[in-house]
């Protein structure tokens, strides 16, 4: 996978963020591109500073891994998504990630600010984009809440407005088995909602994907799933 003109590749992944099994996904992303690894654990701020803190080391230890420089963007509030400090340090991007936790948490603390900007700005230049369970959830328009279902959802950061994202499907449909018409109900036929596995990710987007790693994406819709393994392509329709 090589830098072309134009956006660079998403990454929608289920879990494994910084992982040595998730190490030839973010390789990938970064082939072609700039050696410059952006990092936000924004989505783990709610956990506390050692839940963030932990994020910021496995991260600059798979940056090390693969040999590139990494940046850890502290962003913890909307004051330093606001911060242009902040988002000048996005500039240059071979690859931005955005790690797991809380996803609505993360799309209120991103939504319309000058740290969000430059990333979409950054991706429309070429940079990679990868966000790891939270962090894929809350690229689409509509986040629910999973650790409180009463509490409905939040709107997400819509740069995939034609998606909805379920990660650690394997876990979760075990676990909680309301979970898919959760996700599906309410829901607008034209939006495509997808479970990805752990240790998986689907590629590529915004509308043609590839499923990469070591488990399956599932295509849901009312009427069941469909498993799509790896090396499946994926359409989703805006």
């Amino acid at each position: 996978m090589t830098a072309t003109s134009g956006p660079g590749p998403l990454a929608l992944v289920g879990s494994g963020e910084y992982l040595p099994q998730m190490a030839d996904l973010e390789a990938g992303l970064l082939e072609g591109r700039p050696p410059r690894y952006v990092q936000l654990a924004t989505a783990a701020v709610p956990d506390g500073p050692s839940v963030v803190e932990y994020w910021h080391d496995l991260g600059t230890a798979q940056a090390k891994r693969l040999g590139v420089v990494p940046v850890i963007l502290a962003v913890n509030d909307r004051s330093d998504a606001d911060d242009e400090v902040f988002a000048a340090q996005v500039a240059g991007a071979g690859l931005i990630y955005l790690s797991g936790g809380n996803p609505g948490y993360l799309a209120d603390t991103l939504r319309g600010t000058a740290v969000w900007r430059a990333i979409v700005d950054a991706w429309r230049a070429g940079a990679a984009l990868a966000g790891c369970s939270a962090g894929a959830m809350a690229m689409t328009s509509w986040v629910p809440s999973l650790r409180h279902p009463q509490k409905g959802g939040t709107d997400g950061l819509a740069l995939l407005p034609h998606m909805r994202v379920i990660p650690h499907f394997d876990a979760f449909a075990a676990r909680m088995p309301d979970l898919v018409t959760r996700f599906l109900l309410p829901h607008d036929p034209l939006v495509t909602v997808v479970g990805i596995d752990e240790d998986t990710a689907l590629v590529g987007g915004p509308v043609d994907w590839t499923v990469q790693g070591q488990r399956s994406v599932w295509l849901l819709t009312r009427n069941g799933r469909e498993e799509l393994p790896a090396g499946t392509r994926l359409t989703t329709p805006v």
